[in-house]
Protein backbone atom coordinates (compact mmCIF):
# COMPACT_ATOMS: atom_id res chain seq x y z
CA UNK A 1 0.00 0.00 0.00
CA UNK A 2 1.29 3.44 -0.82
CA UNK A 3 1.92 5.97 1.92
CA UNK A 4 -0.94 8.18 0.72
CA UNK A 5 -3.36 5.23 0.77
CA UNK A 6 -2.13 4.25 4.24
CA UNK A 7 -2.66 7.76 5.57
CA UNK A 8 -6.16 7.83 4.04
CA UNK A 9 -6.98 4.43 5.55
CA UNK A 10 -5.72 5.55 8.96
CA UNK A 11 -7.77 8.75 8.81
CA UNK A 12 -10.85 6.71 7.91
CA UNK A 13 -10.12 4.37 10.83
CA UNK A 14 -9.92 7.33 13.23
CA UNK A 15 -13.12 8.82 11.80
CA UNK A 16 -14.94 5.51 12.26
CA UNK A 17 -14.00 5.45 15.95
CA UNK A 18 -16.30 8.42 16.52
CA UNK A 19 -19.25 6.24 15.51
CA UNK A 20 -18.43 2.93 17.18
CA UNK A 21 -15.89 3.48 19.97
CA UNK A 22 -16.37 3.48 23.70
CA UNK A 23 -15.48 6.68 25.54
CA UNK A 24 -12.09 5.22 26.47
CA UNK A 25 -11.41 4.10 22.89
CA UNK A 26 -12.46 7.51 21.62
CA UNK A 27 -9.98 9.18 23.98
CA UNK A 28 -7.20 6.78 22.99
CA UNK A 29 -8.02 7.16 19.30
CA UNK A 30 -7.96 10.94 19.53
CA UNK A 31 -4.67 10.81 21.40
CA UNK A 32 -3.16 8.46 18.83
CA UNK A 33 -4.53 10.49 15.93
CA UNK A 34 -2.77 13.55 17.32
CA UNK A 35 0.57 11.75 17.23
CA UNK A 36 -0.15 10.31 13.77
CA UNK A 37 -1.27 13.64 12.31
CA UNK A 38 1.74 15.41 13.80
CA UNK A 39 4.11 12.94 12.12
CA UNK A 40 2.30 13.27 8.78
CA UNK A 41 2.17 17.04 9.04
CA UNK A 42 5.85 17.32 9.86
CA UNK A 43 6.78 15.22 6.83
CA UNK A 44 4.55 17.36 4.61
CA UNK A 45 5.88 20.69 5.91
CA UNK A 46 9.47 19.54 5.58
CA UNK A 47 8.68 18.03 2.17
CA UNK A 48 10.16 14.72 3.27
CA UNK A 49 9.78 11.62 1.18
CA UNK A 50 9.13 8.92 3.75
CA UNK A 51 7.94 5.35 3.69
CA UNK A 52 5.11 3.82 5.66
CA UNK A 53 7.67 2.20 7.94
CA UNK A 54 9.39 5.54 8.55
CA UNK A 55 6.06 7.19 9.36
CA UNK A 56 5.23 4.40 11.81
CA UNK A 57 8.66 4.72 13.42
CA UNK A 58 8.15 8.46 13.89
CA UNK A 59 4.76 7.88 15.51
CA UNK A 60 6.20 5.20 17.79
CA UNK A 61 9.07 7.46 18.86
CA UNK A 62 6.56 10.19 19.66
CA UNK A 63 4.43 7.78 21.70
CA UNK A 64 7.44 6.45 23.63
CA UNK A 65 8.51 10.00 24.49
CA UNK A 66 4.97 10.83 25.65
CA UNK A 67 4.83 7.66 27.75
CA UNK A 68 8.14 8.53 29.40
CA UNK A 69 6.76 11.99 30.17
CA UNK A 70 3.88 10.35 32.05
CA UNK A 71 1.15 11.55 29.70
CA UNK A 72 -0.97 8.40 30.06
CA UNK A 73 -1.83 5.92 32.77
CA UNK A 74 -1.21 2.20 32.20
CA UNK A 75 -4.76 1.45 31.06
CA UNK A 76 -4.66 4.25 28.51
CA UNK A 77 -1.23 3.12 27.26
CA UNK A 78 -2.59 -0.38 26.74
CA UNK A 79 -5.57 0.93 24.80
CA UNK A 80 -3.45 3.27 22.66
CA UNK A 81 -1.07 0.39 21.92
CA UNK A 82 -3.96 -1.83 20.82
CA UNK A 83 -5.39 0.84 18.54
CA UNK A 84 -1.93 1.56 17.15
CA UNK A 85 -1.52 -2.10 16.20
CA UNK A 86 -4.86 -1.89 14.37
CA UNK A 87 -3.75 1.23 12.49
CA UNK A 88 -0.41 -0.31 11.53
CA UNK A 89 -2.23 -3.38 10.21
CA UNK A 90 -3.93 -1.12 7.64
CA UNK A 91 -0.62 -0.74 5.82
Amino acid sequence: MSLVNYIDAAQHYFDDLVIKATDDELFAGGYLRGHFDLAVGYAQVEKLTISTDELNETVEQSLVKAYHNGELNEDDKTLVARLWEEVKALA
